[in-house]
C-alpha cells in the first residue's frame, strides 16, 4: 500500500457539518451529510448529482451498528424519501463523480458490489431488504468500476465507516491476549478501532448484579443476534467481534465491570495495559 492524500472540506467550518473528502486525482467524492443538515445540503449543486450512498446509524436492538447502501440519479431526493421512511440512521454518505461520469450502469453495479461486500465484511447489520440485481458488465468497464470502489472504501474509512473492512482473522501468535474467569476463557486482540473477540471464546452467563446497564444491554443484543450462544453452561462466541473497547470486551467475557487493560494478558501474563501504555 502506498501513502494518500486525502482532502476533507468541512463546508461550515465545523467538523460536525457537511464535508466533502476525495482523493483530488481521482473522480470519485465522498459527501458527508449529518442528518439534521439535509435542509442546507440542498444548497450544493453535487448532491442531486447520480451516485451511490450511505446511511448509518446505531441499531436499539442490535449489537453491531446499521447501514443502508442504495443509489440514484438523485442522491438528495432519494435521501430526503428515506428521512420519512427510515428512523435508524443519523448520517448519510453520498459518493458522486466530481466529473458527473457516473451513468446509471455505473451506479447499480457500484451498488451491487457495496452490498456484497459489505455483507462479507460482517461489520454492519444492513437494512437492504432486497438484494439488487446482478448483472455482467464489460471487462475494461469492470476494471475502472473497481478502481472507483477501492476509493470508496478509502473514502468512507476515513470518515469513520468501515463498513467494508472485515474484522482482521484470528491469527495465534505474540499479539494473541487472553481473559480468563471462572467459566470464561477467551482469546482476542487489541486492534486499530477496537478489541476484538475471537469466535469460539467462552464467556460467563450470569451477569454481576452491579454490572453496568449498558453492558446488560449489550449483552441481550449479542444474544438476540446468536453472536453468544449458550452451550454446555457457557456462552460461546459465534463470530469474531468487535468491541468498542478492551473494557467492554472484557465485562461480556467476565459478565462483570472489569478493566479491560488489567484482564487482558499475554501468553506471559504481562496486561494490556503494560504492553501498550507502559513505558520502559
Amino acid at each position: 500500500m502506498r501513502g494518500k492524500t486525502i482532502q476533507i472540506f468541512l463546508t461550515d467550518g465545523t467538523p460536525r457539518g457537511i464535508k466533502l473528502a476525495e482523493i483530488t486525482s481521482n473522480i470519485e467524492q465522498a459527501i458527508f451529510i449529518p442528518r439534521i443538515k439535509i435542509e442546507e445540503a440542498s444548497a450544493r449543486p453535487e448532491v442531486s448529482r447520480p451516485g451511490v450512498y450511505f446511511l448509518f446509524g446505531d441499531g436499539e436492538e442490535t449489537a453491531k451498528p446499521i447501514a443502508y447502501i442504495g443509489q440514484s440519479r438523485n442522491c438528495l431526493d432519494r435521501i430526503k424519501s428515506h428521512d420519512q421512511k427510515k428512523d435508524f440512521w443519523n448520517y448519510a454518505v453520498l459518493i458522486i463523480s466530481k466529473t458527473d461520469s457516473f451513468t446509471l450502469t455505473h451506479i447499480e453495479y457500484l451498488e451491487q458490489l457495496a452490498i456484497n461486500k459489505a455483507f462479507e465484511a460482517k461489520r454492519f447489520v444492513l437494512d437492504n431488504g432486497v438484494s439488487p440485481k446482478k448483472f455482467k458488465v464489460p471487462e475494461t468497464l469492470e476494471a475502472d468500476l473497481l478502481d472507483n470502489f477501492d476509493t470508496i472504501k478509502i473514502l468512507l474509512s476515513t470518515l469513520g465507516f468501515t463498513i467494508f473492512e472485515p474484522i482482521k482473522q484470528k491469527v495465534k501468535g505474540e499479539s494473541t491476549l487472553f481473559c480468563k474467569g471462572k467459566e470464561a476463557f477467551a482469546e482476542g486482540e487489541y486492534q486499530e478501532d477496537g478489541f476484538v473477540v475471537f469466535k469460539g471464546s467462552k464467556a460467563n452467563m450470569i451477569l454481576a448484579p452491579k454490572a453496568h446497564s449498558a453492558s446488560r444491554n449489550l449483552r441481550q443484543k449479542l444474544i438476540d443476534d446468536n453472536i453468544l450462544i449458550e452451550k454446555d453452561g457457557v456462552y460461546v462466541f459465534q463470530e469474531d467481534f468487535l468491541f468498542t473497547s478492551p473494557s467492554s470486551a472484557a465485562m461480556q467475557v467476565l459478565a462483570r465491570n472489569a478493566n479491560g487493560w488489567l484482564e487482558w494478558k499475554d501468553k506471559k501474563g504481562k496486561t494490556l495495559d503494560e504492553l501498550k501504555r507502559k513505558t520502559v
